[in-house]
């Protein structure tokens, strides 16, 4: 597969596309979550105040940080205990004409954790080892309550810095009102156009083909249109296909990958103005949306550059060295290298975890590079957390700001003192916590084993555990899939569940705590000594902020994986 340049104004165009939709969209987003009239009123408001009464809440009732947590947690746990048995027990249930068994319990649980946490790090096959029931109807209810879970928090994070109550809104009005006027629509909207691009959507589960080489071989269907749609708009990733976006059946051409592309790029890139019309100061959203881009700019870029590059040991193999890409292996040839690396760090960098190329077979800089959007989770990260991370980079970047000049520091006329710089702070040095501690468990503890392996090797098989909790800690999805790290045990299984619910809900409960802090205070008028945070000035001070903090903690790290596998020579 060879790289033409001229296929990089693919990326220019969709990209061109979402930051032209992002401050429409977003504001969309901002009306939502501020209750403002909307079109479609007169259907949905009826059904919303419906399902207000049956959960017995009702919009007036705002929530404080511990109730709102309090409310979401029982969510979350509800849609757990839903999965880990519907898994258990899917034998059992109708649906299950391929007869696939139930899942063993440790596994269970930790893909019931996995769907719920919006991570969808999976464990098994889906062909072989889910019913149909599973895929069609346990996995979509994750699909959305997980999201709006995100979207919700999001909301109320930005009400802090309007309010002067201590409230920050009713969660169930949040995530009713995310499925209804954002998820719901959408995906029902994505899954019609993805129909229209040859994806299948039928309620068969499979059919018998018989190929002309003799035999039969058995072809998985179902609703895989909805199945992607929900799954890549609501950065869940999980595929209904063990190939995930490789598959030609989920992804059946190059303009299905680039308008995949699309529906994962949408809401994370709109969020910022949703923020900016909540709080009422429009230039607030541009520069959170052009960190994202520089951060996102360069890493397309490097990832590109380093799979168009040959690979010195293999371009000296006739049958490889002739190829003008020197990583051929694992990368989707029928989208092209521009457009593939595209999906593929889009996928990553927006949390998503969908695939449409082997992680594992990738450059180690390809590799690094996809870990670095991990490491971040706000560049620009999850529906509706990854933009409250980068919130929490902004509070620290403007606190040290201000120090560095000797002022009270300030945002939105909101005072940043020491409770909101610990809480920040606890959400940003969990990630690396989780992902560390288990990690050195797993080697140390002798659960997976570099005896006898090469340099590059045993450095590649390193990068394959850290990839792995990684990506269950950034509640991303997507997998290094190295082959040399069995990850099917019950130590991966129960390590990742207990990763995933951390990273999940430490750093939503430091948001809703921030957000606390700031709903109780009074706004200010803006001083002379306010940092101006709609400046060019302050988005290259919030993205190098960003990036240091980040590099810093996981140099070593990447040291010891990525960047070993270069000189190990693997």
């Amino acid at each position: 597969m060879g790289f033409d340049i001229r296929s990089l104004w693919d990326i220019f165009a969709l990209v061109g596309i979402v930051v032209a939709l992002a401050p429409w969209f977003g504001r969309y987003l901002g009306r939502v979550y501020m209750d403002r009239p909307l079109a479609g009123d007169s259907l949905l408001l009826p059904l919303e105040s419906a399902i207000y009464r049956l959960l017995g809440t009702s919009p007036r009732q705002s929530m404080r940080a511990r109730e709102y947590m309090l409310a979401l947690l029982g969510v979350n746990l509800g849609l757990i205990a839903f999965l880990f048995l519907f898994l258990l027990w899917q034998a059992a249930l109708p649906g299950d004409p391929t007869g696939a068994p139930g899942l063993r319990w440790d596994l269970a649980l930790h893909s019931a954790v996995s769907f719920t946490t919006n991570t969808n790090f999976t464990h098994f096959t889906n062909e072989s080892q889910l019913s149909f029931a599973s895929l069609t109807t346990a996995w979509p209810v994750a699909f959305f309550v997980s999201p709006a879970t995100g979207l919700a928090v999001a909301a109320a994070m930005v009400r802090g810095f309007v309010r002067r109550d201590g409230t920050l809104g009713n969660f169930y009005v949040d995530m009713v009102r995310s499925l209804t006027r954002v998820l719901l629509p959408l995906a029902v909207l994505f899954a019609l156009i993805l129909v229209l691009l040859g994806v299948p959507q039928t309620f068969t589960a499979f059919v018998t083909a018989h190929p002309i080489t003799g035999g039969t071989q058995t072809i998985y269907l179902g609703t895989v249109a909805s199945f992607q749609s929900a799954s890549l708009l609501g950065s869940n990733g999980g595929g209904y296909y063990a190939a995930n976006m490789a598959s030609p059946f989920a992804n059946p051409s190059a303009v299905s990958d680039l308008f995949g592309t699309f529906v994962m790029m949408l809401i994370p890139f709109s969020t910022p103005f949703a923020f900016s019309t909540i709080v009422r100061r429009k230039g607030e959203a541009w520069p959170y949306l052009a960190t994202v881009l520089i951060v996102f700019a360069v890493a397309v870029g490097v990832f590109i550059a380093y799979q168009a590059a040959a690979n010195p040991l293999v371009s000296g193999i006739a049958a490889i060295g002739s190829q003008s890409n020197g990583y051929p292996v694992g990368q989707e040839v029928r989208f092209g290298l521009s457009d593939a690396s595209l999906f593929q760090v889009a996928s990553v960098y927006c949390n998503v975890g969908a695939n449409n190329m082997q992680i594992g077979a990738l450059s180690p800089i390809g590799q690094l590079d996809l870990l670095f959007g991990m490491f971040t989770q706000a560049t620009p990260g999850g529906v509706g957390t990854g933009f409250g991370m980068l919130l929490l980079f902004g509070v620290l970047a403007i606190f040290v700001g201000g120090l560095m000049v000797g002022r009270t520091p300030e945002y939105l006329g909101k005072k940043i003192g020491t409770s909101h710089v610990r809480w920040a702070a606890l959400a940003i040095l969990v990630h690396p916590a989780i992902i560390l501690v288990p990690t050195a468990v797993a080697f140390l503890g002798g659960f997976v084993s570099l005896a006898g392996l090469s340099p590059g090797a045993s450095a590649h098989a390193f990068t394959s555990v850290l990839y792995e909790f990684t990506s269950e800690a950034a509640n991303n999805g997507s997998a290094l899939s190295a082959g040399q790290v069995n990850d099917t045990t019950p130590f991966f299984n129960l390590a990742g569940a207990a990763v995933m619910f951390l990273g999940r809900y430490v750093p939503i409960w430091a948001m809703l705590m921030i957000a606390e802090l700031f709903a109780k205070e009074e706004a200010l008028p803006p001083g002379p000594g306010t940092l101006k945070t709609t400046t060019v000035t302050y988005t290259l001070y919030l993205t190098l902020f960003l990036v240091i903090i980040t590099a810093l903690i996981f140099l070593p790290v990447m040291a010891l994986g990525p960047l070993a596998q270069i000189v190990g020579g693997h």
